[in-house]
């Protein structure tokens, strides 16, 4: 019998862990009986009750599974991680708001077992708020423009992969893992499905602006050379405009000498435009550097506290582990 596992992220869910579980293991024990389950939450440090309930749900089933972080270790690392703890013959990535419908997971299947290695959503339309959603509809066009890579335009995770794919995010050893990117970029024969995104059944969702400007920033340093290529490309064009007008105003000055008063508005203009363009390009060229940084340090994906229904692997203490364990 083969064996699905499903990773649901976790952060101050409380009001969604219980509900997302029961009906998980309902619609295993009506549409997908063939089939054994392993339900893995991942919680990332929640202020809530979550870790309470999780605990008892864990109690209840011996096929549910927690890993509590011993901080918030970002929305990207935690779900990544715990896509490499799985054991099932394909892994299912989901949040745990329920905006990624429960129901859409027998057709992952399905669509899996006819041969595709990576089965994933992709939202045609959402029921959050429009100005959110267009905001997103602009991010992902603009990435796809700009990066090297092809990019999955509204695409936030959700789907299903083989563990051959498992294995291999197993392998790459990334600190700053961008699933997103990866999975348009290691080629996997993918399957993409249309849906509807509804709205949170309950709680509030953690995403704000600067969650959502991290992963724009992720996106552009590991996918794209645009930032880089553009500081250089508008220097190379200041800098040539700059001699142009110099040796304009050189010649002017020559041949009009007591009747071309230049005066200082033209040069303090100059000044704060070029000083400006300077200051936004080296931010951009810091963030590009951060992310090599953290590269660099390869800091563990997360740091456990501790882990339930993991058999021998459970442990009370504070507990370091690498991203290819």
């Amino acid at each position: 019998m083969k064996t699905i596992s499903i990773v649901v992220p976790c952060y101050n869910e409380e009001e969604n862990v219980i509900p997302l579980s029961r009906a998980i293991t309902a619609l295993f024990e009506k549409e997908l009986a063939d089939y054994r389950y392993e339900l893995i939450f991942i919680d990332n440090d929640s202020r809530d009750r979550t870790r309470e309930l999780l605990r008892g749900l864990c109690q209840s089933d011996p096929d549910i599974k927690a890993i509590f972080n011993a901080k918030n270790f970002g929305q990207f690392n935690s779900p990544y991680y715990a896509m490499l703890q799985t054991s099932g013959d394909c892994t299912i990535l989901m949040a745990a708001d329920f905006q990624d419908p429960v129901e859409m997971i027998p057709q992952y299947v399905r669509e899996w077992e006819s041969g595709y290695k990576i089965v994933i959503g992709i939202k045609k339309s959402s029921q959050e708020n429009k100005f959110m959603y267009w905001l997103r509809g602009c991010y992902y066009k603009l990435i796809k423009k700009l990066s090297d890579v092809e990019q999955i335009e509204q695409f936030t995770g959700f789907g299903l992969y083989d563990a051959k794919f498992i294995q291999v995010l197993r392998g790459l050893n990334d600190p700053t893992p961008f699933l997103r990117g990866i999975v348009a970029e290691l080629g996997f024969k993918r399957k993409e499905i249309p849906y509807e995104q509804p709205l949170r059944r309950a709680g509030k969702t953690s995403n704000n602006f600067y969650r959502l400007y991290d992963a724009a920033m992720l996106s552009i340093t590991s996918y794209t050379k645009v930032g880089l290529r553009l500081a250089t490309i508008f220097g190379s064009i200041c800098a040539g405009l700059s001699m142009v007008v110099a040796l304009v105003y050189l010649v002017m000055k020559l041949i009009w000498w007591d009747r071309f008063p230049a005066g200082m508005a033209p040069m303090l203009i100059g000044m704060l435009f070029l000083g400006s363009i300077q200051i936004f390009f080296i931010g951009l060229l810091g963030e590009y550097i951060m992310s090599i940084n953290q590269r660099v340090m390869k800091r563990p994906l997360v740091i456990e506290e501790e882990r339930l229904n993991f058999g021998g692997d459970e442990k009370s203490g504070a507990r370091q582990i690498q991203d290819g364990e």
